[in-house]
């Protein structure tokens, strides 16, 4: 087998730590995933880019480059969550209030029962637990704060793209079916969903409550929520390559790393589209997955994060959003973060928070080494099994944690 395609940018990593990083990197191409681009900031600048791997695995063609835009999946939450505290900070949303003041549609069913959800790898219906076919939730009592920390006792996932209009055309290609008409489908959808637990008690990732998350952004900010996200993160922090809709906003085909083959709904491989389905479903453009961006810029936003950077103007938001909000339950949610004890972040300090994507990214920021770590890839080209990219990202953090010690610490 030859040596997949590869590059460095910066990298002034003591060489120990270079033939360490390289390998993991060698490894994981192609075969964890076909292509990879990690980015990594420490004290305030960059300290190491590389990328890995091709477009096209079968044929060792067309290999990615630095400026390549990656389907970030659920790192969009990220950008999602920053653009809500801004609004939080300016005294425009509180984070203990009902989500259905400013999505009512949330909370027309009224009460609702509790069952087991919808698997999202299989699309089964799920058993509901023992115990709880008599529960009743009220969905206006949910409230933006439980949303952030996947608290609400929401499904995890449901297939909302089956009921939010046909498939969609390829990217290049005119939607017959206004997102405005989709998105009002999957409102009343959510809105009727049973809950799988009650608000509060559990936690219970939600791709749904980051939808209703992207509707009440985008209304409180009032020209949508993909302009609030371009206006309140993206350009204070000059995070030029991010967007949803690549080639609708201009970005050549041949500069997106296509992701997997969607034999089953699309019948095409995704490129150029956002892979998550519901989101596909829904024009390309929700509150918990569909941007893109270059690894750079994702580890450019955890770097704000890391500093406070008061282009954010989050204020006290920065201190609560990366506060443990879950203490007692399973596991450990900031608003909008992975907080410690996280498995992908096990190799980091007890402060590090950060959050990963299906599609194979992940953020990681470590203050005590003041170090922030963006992982791109597109392990779903090869399927959904978690296990290799679940091993990677480890394998990363722990090999940067073993080179760069905490600050103050003997190097």
């Amino acid at each position: 087998m030859s040596e997949p395609a590869a590059g460095t940018g910066i990298d002034v990593l003591h060489a120990s730590a270079r033939a360490a990083i390289r390998a993991i990197i060698d490894a994981a191409v192609p075969v964890v995933a076909p292509a990879l681009a990690v980015s990594v900031w420490q004290g305030g600048r960059r300290r190491f880019e590389a990328y890995a791997g091709w477009f096209d695995p079968e044929r060792r063609a067309r290999p990615v480059a630095w400026a390549d835009l990656w389907d970030l999946a659920s790192l969009t939450k990220l950008f999602t969550s920053t653009a809500l505290l801004r609004l939080v900070a300016a005294g425009k949303v509180e984070l203990d209030e009902p989500i259905v003041g400013l999505v009512p549609e949330f909370g027309t069913s009224g009460p609702r029962t509790v069952d087991g959800g919808q698997d999202p790898l299989t699309w089964e219906l799920l058993p509901t637990p023992a115990g709880r076919g008599g529960w009743r939730v009220d969905p206006t009592s949910i409230t933006i704060r439980q949303l952030l920390t996947h608290t609400s006792g929401l499904a995890p996932w449901h297939s909302v793209f089956e009921v939010a209009g046909p498939v969609p055309p390829p990217p290049d290609v005119t939607d017959p079916v206004p997102a405005a008409e989709r998105w009002q489908a999957a409102l009343e959808a959510i809105g009727a969903y049973p809950f799988v637990s009650r608000p509060g008690e559990e936690v219970h990732y939600s791709d749904l409550g980051f939808m209703l998350l992207g509707v009440a952004l985008g209304r409180v900010h009032g020209a949508g929520l993909a302009a609030a996200i371009r206006e309140l993160v993206v350009e204070p922090l000059g995070l030029d390559s991010l967007t949803y809709t690549p080639l609708a906003a201009g970005r050549p085909r041949g500069t997106v790393v296509p992701t997997e083959l969607d034999a089953r709904w699309r019948g095409r491989r995704c490129w150029g589209e956002v892979d998550d389905e519901n989101t596909a479903g829904l024009g390309g453009i929700s509150g918990h997955a569909g941007l893109f961006a270059t690894a750079d810029d994702v580890a450019r936003l955890g770097e704000a994060w890391r500093v406070r950077d008061e282009r954010l103007g989050l204020g006290h938001s920065f201190d609560e959003a990366v506060r443990l909000q879950t203490p007692g339950l399973e596991a450990a949610r900031g608003l909008g973060w992975q907080v410690q004890p996280t498995d992908h972040l096990a190799p980091l300090g007890d402060r590090a928070y950060g959050h990963t994507g299906f599609t194979g990214t992940s953020l990681a920021v470590d203050p005590e080494r003041e170090m922030v770590v963006a992982i791109c890839t597109n392990r779903v080209y090869h399927g959904r099994d978690p296990a290799g990219i679940d091993r990677l990202r480890l394998d990363l953090h722990q090999a940067l944690a073993a080179a760069i010690p905490p600050a103050g610490a003997p190097s």
